[in-house]
């Protein structure tokens, strides 16, 4: 445990630190992102507050339902018991050169700053807003069910927070994706360890270490399964992985008869090119756990003759409406490039009208979105399915 004296000692070292490196203090309105998309804190907060009542009224309705169930008490008390975590509880996450790191938590972290979607939307889902000091980062608005749980919490005014901001809120954990952890945000993962400040980073960004490694739904399950761990929420973790492996489930078991499997392309349409995503992303993974035909596994950019002698049965497209966007603009415009291009016009996938929108949400980094992502590829990828 740390000591007042240690931790005042450790914050003035750190702010010191960031001062030398010029980086961004807090207290700006404006968004630091450097993304001129991304509208600043005001315009975020705004758009995520509850509109109305009926999502409070409807989980009192569910509460009620729950509370006249009729549940043996011996067995939850026994299921609840497996359940516990036991402090203090060791927990492997990654440092800043994409190593396995492992960190030590000798109770659930009481200071937490999330920052970015799926980190944030993962603790709201666990139901762990009270241990939220500061939220950042978001792109879009969290689920509805999730707002009156957000709009309690700080969410800062940068998008990515500077070194001294996180030093001044004295967290004792950070949980975010890889890229925070940089020369250039809040520097390298493990110093914060050492420091008394764990960290844990989604594992699908994590530093490649100039290795290239596959994303996967695996990765995502860990994600929720640990941070269930370290704030002992095992069983409310488990249900949402549980969801997602049993979706999987069901669409393999339902589609094990057939004897073709459509071939897919993910791509993301750019200025002069496409980002396809392969076999290593997380889009991918999820495409073939569903028993779709991935084509040009291994190629991370395509022009429009690759996707032409390609002729995938279907085409996933991604896009990215960030808050403040209009996600139906934004869909039509990228789902337009492939529609509207005469170049396309002879794809198997154009005229079968089997160009599926979306959202890079549900298929990078995906956290508790993961259900999301997993159901629009299988019924992009089996339209007569029944979910």
């Amino acid at each position: 445990m740390r000591t007042k004296q240690m931790t005042k000692k450790v914050i003035s070292a750190v702010i010191s630190a960031s001062l030398l490196l010029g980086l961004a203090a807090c207290g700006s309105n404006q968004n630091s992102s450097g993304d001129s998309q991304r509208k600043d804190a005001s315009a975020i907060r705004e758009e995520n507050q509850l509109s109305g009542s009926g999502d409070t009224q409807q989980t009192e309705s569910v509460s009620e339902d729950i509370s006249d169930e009729s549940i043996e008490e011996d067995s939850q008390e026994e299921e609840a018991a497996a359940k516990k975590t036991e402090y203090p509880v060791t927990i492997t996450t990654y440092n800043s050169e994409g190593q396995a790191m492992e960190t030590t938590y000798e109770k659930a972290p009481e200071r937490v700053v999330a920052v970015y979607q799926g980190c944030i939307e993962t603790m709201l889902s666990l139901g762990l807003s009270d241990h939220l000091i500061a939220t950042a980062g978001l792109d879009n608005e969290v689920p509805d069910d999730q707002k009156e749980a957000f709009s309690k919490t700080n969410y800062l005014d940068e998008f990515t927070p500077s070194l001294e901001t996180i030093t001044m809120l004295e967290p004792d954990m950070i949980f975010s994706w890889g890229s925070l952890f940089g020369e250039k945000t809040l520097g390298e993962a493990k110093g914060w360890v050492d420091k008394g400040v764990n960290t844990y980073m989604n594992s699908n960004t994590h530093p490649s270490g100039g290795t290239a490694y596959a994303k996967t739904l695996e990765n995502e399950y860990t994600d929720i399964l640990n941070i269930g761990v370290i704030f002992d929420v095992q069983e409310k973790a488990e249900q949402i992985v549980n969801d997602m492996k049993d979706t999987v489930e069901e669409v393999v078991t339902k589609t094990e008869g057939l004897e073709e499997r459509p071939s897919v392309l993910i791509l993301e349409s750019g200025k002069d090119s496409f980002t396809n995503y392969g076999a290593n992303s997380l889009g991918g993974d999820m495409v073939t756990k569903l028993g779709g035909e991935l084509l040009l596994p291994d190629v991370s950019n395509v022009g429009k003759e690759d996707i032409i002698s390609a002729n995938p049965d279907v085409i996933f497209v991604v896009y990215m409406p960030y808050s403040g966007d209009d996600p139906e603009q934004i869909r039509e415009e990228k789902l337009n490039v492939f529609l509207e291009e005469e170049a396309f016009a002879s794809l198997s996938s154009v005229q079968n009208q089997r160009v599926v929108p979306i959202m890079l949400s549900e298929m990078y980094a995906s956290a508790t979105r993961t259900k999301d992502g997993i159901v629009t590829f299988a019924k992009g990828l089996y339209p007569d399915l029944d979910l």
